[in-house]
C-alpha cells in the first residue's frame, strides 16, 4: 500500500510540474500589464502593428510592434505634437488630462498606413499617413469636427467608410484627399446598437471597429449595462448598408473593446482590454472560432488566463526601460518609451548639455506640479514595479521643486524642495486635489537618490516612496499613496521625472539615470 501511495503522490506531483511547465510555456493574460487601452491592430505578413491611446502626452498615438501578439515593441509615435492650443500647452491654467487624441484606428490600404484619431481639445479629425511605420515621415491631415470613436474602412469598390458615434452610430463616406466627409452621405447607421445588451444601458454602445471577411461586415463595439460589466457587441451585415443583426458576443471580467485579428496559419484571436484599478486599461487576448458565420468569442463564454500562444519575455525594455541618459555626440533623442506630461517645451530640457545626466531647467513660475511643465514620464508596470533615479540638486533655485512622482489626478511624489535657503526631502500625498507634505528632511548634500514603488496585485493600488543618500541604504519617507484611476486624467499612474520653479526661474537639475524593475524590493 505505501508502495502504490508513493507511486499516486510521485504521480500528482509529475502532472502538477508538467501543468506548470505547460503554463510557462504559453502565453498569459493581460498579454501587456500596462496601460495600453483602445487597441486597433493590422497583421502585414507575419508583424503585427498596434496603436494605442495616450491622450495628453506628447509624443502621442504610440505605434506598438509584434511578431507573436504577445510580446510587443514600441516603434513609433503617429505624432510629435498634437496642436499648439493652451490645452495642450499647460498655458493659462489649462490642461488636457483626460482629453487630447483618443481612441485610434490603424489601417494598410495600397502601401500605406494610415492611423486616423480624434480630439475634442482641438475640435479636429486627424489622418496620419505613411509608407513605412517604423521609421516615418508621417503626413498629418485634418477635418472638423472631431469624430467620437471613428473606424474607417477601405473597401472593395474603392470607397472609404467611416463609423462613429455612441448608443446611435453614424457613417459617412471620406473624401478621396481625407480633406472631409463627403457631402450627403451621412446617414444613420445603427439606430440604437446598445440594444443586443439589453434596455437599461449605462453606456451606449461605442468604440466602433469595422471589419470585412469573407464578404461580411463584422461591427464591435463595447456597451456597459447598468448593474452589470463592459461588455463586447458585434453587428453583422451582408451589405455595408445593412440591415445589420446584433449579439452580445462576450461578457466576462469587464474585458471589452476592441476587434479582430488572424495569425498567418489561420488562427484568430479578438484583442480587447480590461479596467484594472489604478494600472490603467490593459490588453487581453481572446480564442476566437467562428460558427455559422459569427465569431465566437473566449472559451465556453470566458475569457482565459492562458492562450495558446508563445509566452511573453517581460515588457521590459520595448514597453519600459531604464535609460541612463547616455548619448552618443549630437544624439539628443530619448527612447519611444519616454513621453512628456503635454508638450514640452524644448529650450528647457537637455541631454547634451552634461553627458550622461538629463537635464530638467525651470523657464517659468508654476503653483502646481500638475500645471508644470515638461515631467517626463513612462509608464507604471503590473503586478508590481518600482522606479529609480538620482539627481544632482546643486544648481536648484530658491523655491524650485525636483524630483520622481506617480502621475494621476491623486498623485504622490518624493522629492527635493528649496525654500527659504534651506532644502528638503519632502514627500507628498494628494486628497482631493490639495497636495500635502506628509515628511519634510534636511538635506544638506548636492546627490540624492530617490525611490516610488507600485503594487497592482490584485488591485491593491498602494505605492510606497524611498530615499537614500548613498543609493545603497533605503529609508522609507511619508505614509502610502493611495493610488486610484480617475476619469479626469483617464490614464493609469505614470513615473514623471519633474522640476519646476515656484518662485524664480534659472535653475536646474541633473538626473544621472532612471531605472525601472518589475519587482518591490528596497535595495538597488
Amino acid at each position: 500500500m505505501n508502495r502504490f501511495y508513493n507511486h499516486t503522490f510521485l504521480l500528482v506531483l509529475l502532472m502538477l510540474q508538467f501543468s506548470v511547465h505547460a503554463q510557462e510555456q504559453n502565453a498569459q493574460n493581460p498579454i501587456l500589464f500596462a496601460d495600453v487601452p483602445d487597441a486597433s491592430m493590422v497583421r502585414i505578413g507575419d508583424t503585427y502593428y498596434m496603436s494605442s491611446t495616450t491622450m495628453h502626452l506628447s509624443p502621442g498615438v504610440p505605434i506598438i510592434k509584434s511578431k507573436d501578439l504577445v510580446n510587443w515593441e514600441l516603434v513609433n509615435y503617429a505624432y510629435d505634437r498634437l496642436g499648439e492650443v493652451d490645452d495642450l500647452n499647460l498655458e493659462n491654467g489649462k490642461n488636457a488630462y483626460g482629453r487630447g487624441s483618443w481612441a485610434s484606428c490603424i489601417r494598410y490600404h495600397n502601401g500605406t498606413f494610415y492611423v486616423f484619431t480624434f480630439a475634442a481639445t482641438t475640435g479636429k479629425t486627424y489622418v496620419f499617413s505613411t509608407k513605412d511605420i517604423e521609421n516615418g515621415p508621417w503626413k498629418e491631415t485634418t477635418f472638423e469636427p472631431s469624430y467620437h470613436d471613428l473606424t474607417v474602412h477601405f473597401d472593395d469598390d474603392e470607397k472609404v467608410y467611416m463609423i462613429w458615434g455612441a448608443g446611435k452610430l453614424m457613417i459617412a463616406e471620406l473624401e478621396n484627399d481625407f480633406s472631409g466627409v463627403k457631402k450627403g452621405t451621412e446617414r444613420v447607421l445603427i439606430e440604437n446598437a446598445s440594444a443586443p445588451a439589453g434596455d437599461n444601458i449605462m453606456l451606449g454602445a461605442e468604440g466602433s471597429q469595422l471589419f470585412k471577411i469573407n464578404g461580411k461586415y463584422y461591427l464591435f463595439n463595447i456597451t456597459w449595462p447598468k448593474g452589470g460589466m463592459r461588455t463586447v457587441l458585434i453587428h453583422r451585415a451582408d451589405n455595408i448598408n445593412g440591415p445589420w443583426e446584433g449579439r452580445l458576443a462576450l461578457q466576462d471580467k469587464g474585458v471589452a473593446q476592441g476587434g479582430l485579428i488572424d495569425t498567418p496559419d489561420g488562427k484568430w484571436f479578438s484583442y480587447l482590454f480590461r479596467d484594472y484599478g489604478s494600472v490603467g486599461r490593459i490588453p487581453y487576448i481572446v480564442p476566437v472560432k467562428w460558427k455559422d458565420g459569427w465569431p465566437i468569442l473566449g472559451v465556453d463564454g470566458k475569457v482565459p488566463d492562458t492562450l495558446n500562444l508563445p509566452p511573453s519575455v517581460g515588457l521590459i525594455p520595448n514597453i519600459v526601460a531604464s535609460d541612463e541618459f547616455e548619448r552618443k555626440k549630437n544624439d539628443s533623442k530619448l527612447p519611444l518609451v519616454w513621453q512628456w506630461n503635454h508638450n514640452p517645451v524644448d529650450n528647457f530640457w537637455s541631454l547634451k548639455d552634461r553627458k550622461g545626466y538629463l537635464r530638467l531647467m525651470t523657464g517659468r513660475i508654476d503653483s502646481t506640479f500638475v500645471q508644470a511643465r515638461n515631467t517626463l514620464t513612462q509608464r507604471t508596470i503590473g503586478p508590481v514595479c518600482a522606479g529609480t533615479t538620482a539627481l544632482d540638486i546643486s544648481q536648484m533655485k530658491e523655491g524650485d521643486f525636483a524630483g520622481l512622482s506617480l502621475l494621476q489626478r491623486n498623485y504622490g511624489l518624493v522629492g527635493v524642495k528649496f525654500e527659504n535657503g534651506k532644502k528638503s526631502i519632502v514627500m507628498v500625498n494628494t486628497k482631493d486635489d490639495q497636495p500635502l507634505i506628509q515628511e519634510s528632511i534636511p538635506l544638506t548634500q548636492k546627490r540624492i537618490y530617490l525611490k516610488a514603488t507600485c503594487d497592482f496585485t490584485n488591485k491593491k493600488d498602494e505605492a510606497q516612496f524611498y530615499f537614500s543618500l548613498d543609493g545603497k541604504n533605503w529609508s522609507s519617507i511619508g505614509i502610502t499613496l493611495k493610488m486610484s484611476y480617475t476619469l479626469p486624467h483617464f490614464m493609469g499612474y505614470r513615473f514623471g521625472l519633474f522640476n519646476y520653479a515656484t518662485a524664480q526661474t534659472g535653475g536646474f537639475v541633473d538626473f544621472d539615470y532612471f531605472r525601472i524593475k518589475n519587482e518591490l524590493t528596497e535595495m538597488n
